[in-house]
């Protein structure tokens, strides 16, 4: 294959006429940089050496990964991690614009105040030892998770554009903690009494379109009235929040879905109507960016619906991280599932008067988010022995396997058949 070493401090000088030979004389770049420099393999920039051993290895061994189709010039990982970031992989990235943000945000505040400054080529298992001990003093294993994900997804793009040679994510003396499992709760029906009797009269339908229908928070604060048809409930859009502004888009996945709807449930909702009518919101669709062509105006052409429930002063779609701060927090203390605040005194008379419930601090709850009521509403069913498969279809999951794995803990345990079937079969062999 071509490509040969040159000595960049000599030359061969003019034939001497009496030896007939060319000896060798110094170039003007002798002892001003490496000696020895690969040159002449197609597609391959030159490379120095100090050492002509360390020349002709270096070209052995990129003459038989350019055969491999496997050639990296390391050279081109010379650029910082948050340079190739801002110039190589994030112009490319596509996709939900709120997983977009999302991503934008972990890379911004979990990736490159930690690695941003090194190079692509400096990144081994060493740093990402570091970096793991670093960002686990910090963060919660779920979080470490995904921010751990988003950055082998960067590298190995880089291995992608030849920009390093191989992913050091990958290798198998460096990994994330492992996530803990957190199995799925269902509430109690005092517990969701309770909090339903907590919120204000006109949330309280949110809660029971969560155990009732298995309907996640944005798809409830997406609902319209329209949505509801005869015995059945068409999960359509979701409210949520894309870069602090609120838009409709898809359910999750992107799949909308039809759910059963009960009489209970049929009468709530009548009774939801009637008192607090809905409220046409005008929102736009998916992306709140200005579009910069036809195809994305199309796209994103806001769109209308009557809401079922708006916010406290019916201005509009209410968002989720009002909410779940403020109504549903007070349902829980009202619960008695978390306990109340912290008695904080008022600094002025001006707060003394106006109470402010917004900047009350409350207690985390995790555990005891909305997303209760969806798997209060799975236990029900699949203790009612309930079809798998249309309990996965009613949450909206893509496969009924996802089903098993969050819920197979709420399960009926056997009751016996299983064992009776058993001893008929065994009873007839014999």
């Amino acid at each position: 294959m071509a490509g040969y070493v040159e000595d960049r401090w000599y030359k061969k000088g003019p034939v001497d006429p009496e030896t007939g030979k060319a000896p060798q004389v110094e170039t003007d770049l002798y002892k001003k940089c490496k000696r020895y420099r690969v040159c002449g393999i197609p597609g391959v920039r030159k490379r120095s050496f100090e050492r002509k051993a360390d020349a002709d290895a270096w070209k052995a061994k990129a003459q038989a990964d350019i055969l491999r189709g496997e050639f990296v010039d390391h050279r081109d990982g010379n650029v910082t991690l948050a340079q190739y970031i801002t110039t190589d992989y994030w112009p490319t990235k596509t996709g939900d614009p709120a997983t977009l943000h999302t991503v934008e945000t972990r890379i911004n505040v979990r990736i490159i105040p930690y690695l941003g400054e090194l190079r692509l080529n400096a990144i081994k298992v060493p740093q990402l030892r570091k970096y793991l001990a670093d960002i686990n003093e910090r963060y919660a294993a779920a979080t470490v998770i995904e921010a751990w994900g988003t950055l082998s997804s960067i590298l190995q793009a880089a291995v992608d554009d030849e920009k390093i040679a191989k992913n050091p994510c990958l290798a198998k003396t460096v990994r994330p903690p492992s996530k803990p499992e957190r199995k799925a709760r269902a509430w109690s029906r005092e517990r969701v009494m309770a909090v339903r009797a907590g919120l204000d009269d006109r949330f309280r339908v949110m809660v029971d379109l969560g155990v009732g229908a298995g309907l996640r928070q944005g798809e409830v604060l997406g609902l319209s009235v329209e949505d509801v048809e005869g015995d059945l409930i068409h999960v359509r859009r979701q409210v949520r929040v894309v870069r602090n502004r609120l838009v409709y888009s898809l359910p999750k996945g992107g799949k909308t879905r039809t759910v059963p709807l009960p009489k209970y449930l049929a009468e709530q909702l009548a009774e939801h109507v009637e008192r607090f009518p809905p409220l046409e919101v005008e929102l736009p669709w998916t992306n709140p960016a200005a579009p910069e062509n036809d195809k994305q105006a199309a796209e994103r052409a806001p769109q209308r619906h009557r809401l079922l429930i708006t916010g406290e002063r019916q201005q509009g779609a209410m968002r989720r991280g009002v909410f779940n701060e403020g109504p549903w927090k007070r349902a829980l203390v009202a619960a008695g599932v978390i306990p109340p605040p912290p008695p904080r005194p008022a600094r002025t008379a001006e707060d003394r008067a106006r109470k402010a419930r917004g900047n009350t601090k409350y207690a985390a709850a995790p555990d005891d988010g909305f997303h209760a009521l969806r798997h209060t509403f799975a236990s029900v069913q699949l203790d009612a022995r309930e079809s798998v498969v249309a309990v996965s279809k009613w949450l909206g999951h893509s496969d009924p396997s996802i089903t098993l794995k969050i819920y197979a803990h709420m399960m009926p345990e056997a009751d016996g058949r299983g064992r009776a079937a058993m001893d008929a079969w065994f009873a007839g062999d014999s």
